[in-house]
């Protein structure tokens, strides 16, 4: 890719700030996000709608410029000057040209890093079956996505495959053997991606996004064979995330896929951003459901996936919580305020509730 030394002059200043995001369109002043808020680049000058074009010109890929003139929008991996990796998305809107570059660090993070609870580090060592990370685009899923990778390279001799539109983290063979696989420059699309790692011998699959039907039901079938399944889904909750790949299905096969989802889904992590305390980064707050008998049966009946909020609150033998104790236990370890918790909340009251029990004063 050609050097662009603009470009190169807000991606230092977002590191130099320790920010995450880079927001750029023209005749204004580039942005950059700290902590989750966004703050103004000030002493360098703002983008010109030439100096976007060029960008664009200059740094995207042919395969996503192919799919930005069909679409409108593309992903792609960036490697600034001093090889520092940003995933990328480009995009039209009415004004021109808009980028939003991710800082993406150079090693695979731990759960320590990311201050995850340890009953995520338990699904580690689940063998086969689905394990799927949610919530809204900026929670950091591919973080916690990475984190498992890292974990299960580091811990057990594996073949992992990877399939990512774009890859971010780079992810080294230690104990694992691992292919990372780019959508759009290894291979055309994740379901075909998908049906062609079940004749690679993998023990892992990671399917960057669960986008359609087709990789929807690929990423089953690796699972039901035995595979470990691990991938992502935009939605809220774990209650939303077994109706949303439910509803993937046409009426007609919406049985079957319950039953099989039923079989074979291991855990969901439904996972927020949440606003640390002053001068740390932001810090998840985490849903778990992890499957058992009862999480099965739930599946099984449409009327009864509201249950799964009540298994989720009794399970924590299983490792489960919901949101609103993740929150609670970031106010007992001193990561958030009861300020932040609440704001936060699912139900506002419940966590009154749950922290009072736990003496933490609400004023």
């Amino acid at each position: 890719m050609a050097y662009q030394p603009l470009l190169e002059s807000y991606l230092d200043t977002l590191r130099e700030f320790g920010g995450s995001d880079l927001h750029l369109k023209a005749n204004v002043p580039a942005r950059v996000r700290i902590s989750g808020r966004l703050r103004s680049i000030d002493t360098l000058p703002a983008p010109t709608p030439g100096d976007l074009t060029n960008m664009m010109e200059t740094i995207m890929p042919k395969t996503a410029a192919s799919t930005f003139k069909r679409a409108g929008e593309t992903d792609f991996a960036y490697v600034d000057n001093h090889g520092r990796r940003y995933r990328v998305n480009c995009f039209v809107f009415g004004r021109g040209i808009g980028f939003a570059f991710r800082s993406v660090k150079p090693q695979a993070p731990t759960y320590a890093d990311l201050g995850l609870p340890s009953s995520i580090a338990n699904l580690t060592n689940i063998e086969r079956g689905l394990i799927l990370v949610t919530g809204p685009t900026g929670s950091g899923k591919s973080s916690t996505l990475a984190a498992i990778v890292n974990a299960i390279n580091v811990a057990k001799a594996k073949h992992i495959i990877t399939l990512e539109d774009p890859i971010e983290f780079v992810h080294h063979d230690q104990q694992s053997f691992i292919n990372q696989r780019e959508i759009g420059f290894d291979t055309r699309t994740f379901a075909s991606a998908l049906r062609a790692s079940l004749r690679q011998d993998p023990d892992v699959i990671l399917v960057g996004e669960m986008r359609d039907l087709e990789t929807v039901e690929a990423a089953m079938q690796a699972a039901e064979t035995g595979h470990l399944v691990l991938s992502t889904l935009h939605t809220l909750g774990v209650a939303e995330t077994i109706s949303r790949i439910i509803d993937f299905f046409p009426p007609y096969q919406q049985n079957q896929a319950r039953v099989s989802l039923a079989d074979i889904l291991a855990a969901v992590i439904s996972q927020r951003l949440v606003e640390a305390m002053p001068g740390d980064a932001l810090v998840a707050a985490c849903e778990i459901l992890v499957t058992n008998g009862r999480v099965k049966q739930a599946i099984l009946e449409p009327d009864r996936v509201t249950d799964l909020k009540t298994i989720v609150t009794e399970g924590a033998f299983y490792g489960m919580m919901t949101f609103d104790q993740a929150l609670a236990q970031l106010v007992t370890e001193g990561k958030i305020t009861v300020t932040t918790a609440l704001a936060n909340a699912s139900n506002s009251h419940d966590l009154g509730l749950i922290l009072k029990d736990l003496e933490h004063p609400i004023s």
